[in-house]
């Protein structure tokens, strides 16, 4: 796996984890005094997907400011969230809860208006829309719809995460959050075992030594980072090896604040057949087909498809249908 634009591979170092931790220069803005400017101009009709902060308030583009404060009706998870970002710049558009708990009764009003020519604006809470939210079923009734989609593009959390961890960047995969329980979470990440490329997941604060634990067990000691409060003021990245990682959450105790989680891309290695099939048979005799599967890909950076085929050699067992 190339590990930059020079395409070497990133190295685990043996040292200790790697911590940064400061007072950067997330402060946040003056309010933003808009009376005495021009009246603000109508935004477009159809749906407007509007990136918006995940810490700093000053993280909102100037093209945002301008389609919030011109569009009917901002469409949030939250309007209690989003109103501090509307306070913050004396925008006061109407807010409209949309969330898990009522889309489904909602949705058809707000596709009511789109189809009447409104313009409104999807946010979430923090970062971009449609990223670990329910926007998704909008937007896809929206293109059934023929309504007109404008992107505002901004804030990121997987994506700072992914840029502040050091990993390489130039392939990845966005699992979101993980399952709750130990066994369909390690099942989670066995399917993920294999992906070339950098993985990254959300995580809450209490489960995130479980979840890096987990993660030690099924890929191995991969390099890893954790980066908390993105750009607020007391952002932090700890980097280290998975089991370096999940030892120090472990004893430190659940850490405060949002979280995501980065696991480096298996490192291919040059293994021969007779030594993968050694290998397999020696993991197939203590783990499931699957789990041993995973774990020889996730050790030997060998295709799935391709150990998966050997295991069922080895077994004698028949394909999954």
């Amino acid at each position: 796996m190339r590990g930059g634009a020079e395409g070497q591979p990133v190295v685990a170092r043996k040292s200790l984890p790697q911590t940064i931790q400061q007072d950067s220069d997330a402060r946040e803005p003056n309010r933003l005094d808009r009376q005495g400017q021009a009246p603000d101009k109508p935004a477009a009709a159809g749906l407007h997907l509007v990136a918006t902060p995940i810490g700093n308030l000053g993280d909102i583009t100037l093209r945002a400011l301008d389609v919030l404060a011109g569009v009917d009706t901002i469409i949030c998870e939250d309007t209690r969230v989003t109103r501090k970002l509307l306070s913050r710049y004396a925008i006061a558009t109407p807010t409209l809860p949309y969330n898990d708990h009522n889309a489904r009764r909602v949705l058809p009003r707000l596709m009511e208006r789109l189809n009447n020519g409104e313009s409104l604006a999807l946010v979430s809470d923090a970062g971009t829309p449609l990223i670990s939210d329910p926007g998704y079923r909008l937007v896809e009734a929206a293109i059934e719809a023929a309504i007109p989609l404008h992107t505002l593009p901004g804030a990121n959390a997987a994506l700072a995460a992914l840029i502040l961890s050091g990993l390489p960047t130039d392939g990845f995969f966005f699992a979101g959050f993980s399952p709750p329980r130990q066994t369909a979470r390690r099942r989670r990440f066995a399917d993920l075992a294999a992906v070339p490329g950098s993985l990254i997941f959300f995580e809450s604060a209490r489960r995130l030594a479980a979840s890096l634990s987990d993660l030690h067990h099924t890929l191995g000691d991969r390099p890893a980072a954790i980066a908390r409060e993105i750009t607020k003021l007391h952002e932090e990245v700890r980097r280290g090896t998975l089991s370096e990682l999940a030892a120090h959450y472990a004893d430190a105790g659940a850490p405060k604040g949002e979280i995501v989680i980065v696991v480096a891309p298996p490192l291919a290695r040059d293994v021969d057949e007779e030594t993968l099939r050694e290998a397999l048979s020696e993991a197939l005799a203590d783990l499931s087909l699957r789990d041993a599967v995973a774990q020889i890909a996730a050790d030997t950076g060998h295709p799935r498809r391709d150990v998966y085929r050997l295991a069922l050699e080895i077994t004698g067992d028949e394909p999954d249908r």
